[in-house]
């Protein structure tokens, strides 16, 4: 029996995150995932739902799954996102059932002096950050039992946009930008989506900040990574949003994980040696 049996509905499971959840979870648990583009992968299985941020209502997706646990990866239009979310919550308060939010280090971008932990209080100066936030405060008014914020800061991988673009950038010999003088934590698809499977399994609640438990400096790590890619001679392209250093990196003090699922920066590069 898979898990218990215990359904499990990713909302976003057509985009890079969502994917590497649903190849993670879906051996262990009866997994569904919602997608919006037509692509022939996702219409032939049958664990796969469409669903238009925009046009559909969560809920008539969440009454035909019922789900016991949710994770919300969704993307797109930010006035339906809110909307979405406010109806999981309604189903949340009915239903027994959790949900797993994905949030972001940019829920912390307006203060760049220090990293951020679980406890401090959100400010960001980006629209991005400011939904994100919004969905939070949503959250936090639920009981602990009902609901994990997942705050993620870069998230690399050999699949992951972020690689796909430098690779792209430096075939095509255009410039790599690199943010000097900021300061981040990373993580990649396998390590987090081994530590949502942990956060699911353990019924844990309330807010986890999954990044590595180190920091670097945006303009090493991604030279470093392009150095693991292959031999290059790339074109760098350094961009100083401020003369001092900044930080946008989410390090965990309350809500720790196991040893074995923490990771250090230097795996995650290590991680990009294409064999």
């Amino acid at each position: 029996m898979k898990g218990g049996d215990k359904k499990v509905l990713i909302l976003g499971g057509s985009g890079f995150i969502g994917q590497a959840i649903y190849k993670e979870l879906c051996q262990y648990y009866d997994t569904y995932a919602t997608y919006h583009s037509a692509r022939a992968s996702f219409e032939n299985n049958k664990q796969f739902v469409r669903y238009d941020l925009q046009e559909d209502d969560i809920f008539q997706i969440l009454e035909k799954i019922r789900p016991q646990i949710i994770i919300s990866a969704l993307r797109g239009d930010f006035g339906a996102q809110v909307q979405a979310h406010q109806h999981i919550v309604e189903y949340l308060h009915l239903n027994k059932c959790r949900l797993l939010f994905l949030s972001s280090a940019n829920v912390f971008d307006a203060y760049s002096k220090f990293p951020s932990y679980e406890t401090d209080k959100t400010l960001s100066e980006s629209i991005y950050g400011r939904l994100k936030i919004k969905i939070e405060n949503m959250l936090l008014r639920l009981p602990k039992s009902k609901m994990a914020i997942l705050r993620v800061p870069m998230v690399f991988g050999n699949s992951s946009p972020r690689i796909k673009e430098i690779k792209k950038a430096i075939w095509n010999n255009e410039a790599v930008e690199v943010f000097p003088n900021l300061v981040i934590n990373v993580t990649n698809d396998d390590r987090l989506t081994q530590q949502i499977h942990y956060i699911i399994n353990r019924n844990k609640g309330g807010v986890y900040h999954l990044g590595s438990t180190d920091l670097v400096h945006h303009e090493d790590f991604i030279k470093d990574v392009v150095d693991r890619i292959g031999v290059f001679n790339p074109i760098y392209k350094r961009v100083f949003t401020t003369n001092e250093e900044r930080y946008l990196a989410v390090l965990p003090k309350e809500n720790k994980l196991p040893k074995n699922l923490r990771v250090s920066y230097q795996e995650i590069i290590d991680h990009h040696i294409v064999i």
